[in-house]
């Protein structure tokens, strides 16, 4: 019996039957496969932190999807830039100098009374007219006929304009009682690039936007996350705002992926993160169909010097190589997940024993796969970790026939620009 098995069996006493395996409910991912199996577009959708955000796990996780099944588009996205370093894989995504934001976290967090904050974890605001946004594909695979804007309207908002495949579409703001907005724009041929811009001098608000494909099957894999973020800070979030975009983009599987920063929380209190990660959960389920699937991302493997970290809420801390110690809360946030995962009715997929165990980041960073913060991952290590969730899931795909998509290279894709 590995270390990690018995750390899990030694968490999970109280819990009979409960699973101690790397991926765990696996069946309650049915729908999602039934999609698949239909050909019909699939949506996945991970919210998270700074381990979503850098993509390097999901963009492993979306290229392995795309070799098999093909892609219906790029998905959501901030919109702008909020932060340095802000990566989106596969589509890149610019603006005007003219943008105010507000976030769930970090040195954007405005409080209360600021702009209200979607799924992506930002809004975006601007008062004058030619300010803009532009999405533009790095790739032929992320072509799209669909793009979706999502924001705040409100009396004193202005309009945008949006400009995708030639076509130029307005798009109101304005608004007698203030809330959230999506609308919707299509184009008779699929586009490389989409321009959004404000019309007036006059206050418009963006949550995100997204790129999709509207026919040809395929999977679609958007992945939002903040910086630093816990899950605690996922309760700044506006309920309407985050009930209007997933009715907007319709997710068909919701990923949820906190619970590293929780574990480096020296003050981190196991059972009131129990009781949110349980509210977070319902609250996800009741603003989603019956048959739209959740599964939880433990945290991956991550190592420390600091022994206060190391040692908080831990008699004995797991020592790795040099000096390094493994988060004594990250091991609590794992057992706690699994367990309301089990509880809950959810999949649970465990990142830590995918990379091999308690101290296995010691490896990932002497390969070269991660930072030297024993932390993040490189694109490197993204691929891997992607590949193996995407093994992982196969056998619920199973049935999934050949792909009919166009190879990403196929030259009578017409992009428009």
């Amino acid at each position: 019996m590995s270390l990690l098995t018995m750390v899990l069996s030694a968490s999970l006493a109280a819990s009979p039957g409960a699973c101690v395996d790397r991926l765990c409910q696996p069946e309650l991912l049915a729908p999602v496969a039934q999609k698949v199996s239909a050909q019909q577009p699939v949506h996945i959708m991970m919210i998270g932190d700074s381990l979503t955000a850098g993509d390097a796990l999901s963009h492993g996780w979306r290229q392995a999807l795309d070799s098999v099944y093909g892609s219906s588009g790029r998905g959501v996205v901030d919109g702008a830039r909020p932060y340095n370093g802000y990566l989106t894989w596969g589509i890149d995504a610019q603006s005007s100098e003219g943008w105010r934001f507000n976030g769930i976290f970090g040195k954007h967090w405005q409080g209360i009374g600021s702009p209200a904050v979607g799924l992506s974890g930002y809004s975006k605001s601007a008062t004058a007219a030619d300010e803009w946004m532009t999405l533009e594909v790095e790739d032929a695979r992320y072509t799209f006929d669909r793009f979706i804007l999502c924001g705040q309207a409100g009396p004193y908002s202005g309009s945008v304009m949006v400009t995708m495949g030639g076509q130029n579409s307005i798009i109101p703001f304005h608004s007698d009682t203030p809330g959230p907005i999506c609308r919707e724009v299509r184009s008779p041929q699929r586009a490389g690039t989409v321009m959004m811009r404000t019309l007036e001098d006059k206050l418009v608000t963006i949550n995100s936007m997204g790129t999709f494909r509207s026919t040809g099957g395929g999977v679609t894999l958007t992945n939002l996350g903040v910086p630093g973020s816990q899950l605690s800070h996922a309760n700044r979030k506006d309920g309407s705002t985050v009930s209007a975009e997933l009715r907007a983009y319709r997710p068909d599987m919701l990923v949820v992926a906190f619970g590293t920063n929780e574990g480096f929380n020296m003050s981190l209190r196991p059972a009131g993160y129990e009781a949110n990660l349980r509210r977070h959960i319902r609250s996800l389920q009741l603003q989603t169909p019956a048959n739209v699937p959740i599964m939880l991302i433990g945290p991956p493997n991550a190592l420390t010097r600091n022994q206060k970290i190391a040692f908080a809420g831990e008699v004995s801390p797991v020592g790795c190589e040099t000096g390094l110690l493994v988060p004594g809360h990250l091991r609590h946030v794992n057992a706690i997940q699994r367990r309301v995962a089990q509880e809950m009715g959810v999949a649970f997929w465990d990142w830590g024993m995918a990379m091999g165990g308690p101290c296995a980041m010691f490896q990932w960073r002497a390969a070269g796969l991660a930072h030297l913060d024993a932390i993040h991952f490189r694109k490197e290590g993204g691929q891997r970790l992607g590949a193996i969730l995407a093994a992982d899931l196969r056998g619920v795909f199973r049935r999934v026939p050949a792909p009919m998509q166009a190879p990403a290279n196929d030259t009578g894709v017409q992009i428009i620009r």
